[in-house]
């Protein structure tokens, strides 16, 4: 199971934290950041908020993928850290 997400980076100390604390979470499950890139510049985008990061995140499949986004320790991580730090998100992808 493949996410690929895109997303507007408010503040990069802050969103540098949730991943440093998210991913051995995220390695538990059995996931790993396939991509990863800061974006410079957008041409298009059907969404209001900015884009400056876009990555995609691979899992065994769609089970353990709902189950790491449910799990309690990460979504402390994401309260704590990611939600002050990202200004919106967008879904482009699961396959």
């Amino acid at each position: 199971m493949n996410i690929i997400v895109a997303i507007h980076v408010l503040d990069q100390t802050g969103y540098q934290t949730y991943r440093e604390k998210m991913t051995p979470i995220l390695q538990r499950f059995g996931g790993f950041f396939a991509f990863d890139f800061a974006v410079d510049h957008t041409f298009k985008a059907p969404v209001e908020h900015a884009v400056n990061r876009l990555f995609s995140i691979q899992f065994p499949d769609r089970t353990t993928m709902d189950k790491f986004f449910s799990d309690s320790n990460y979504l402390d991580v994401r309260k704590a850290h990611f939600e002050s730090s990202v200004g919106g998100v967008t879904i482009l992808r699961t396959s």
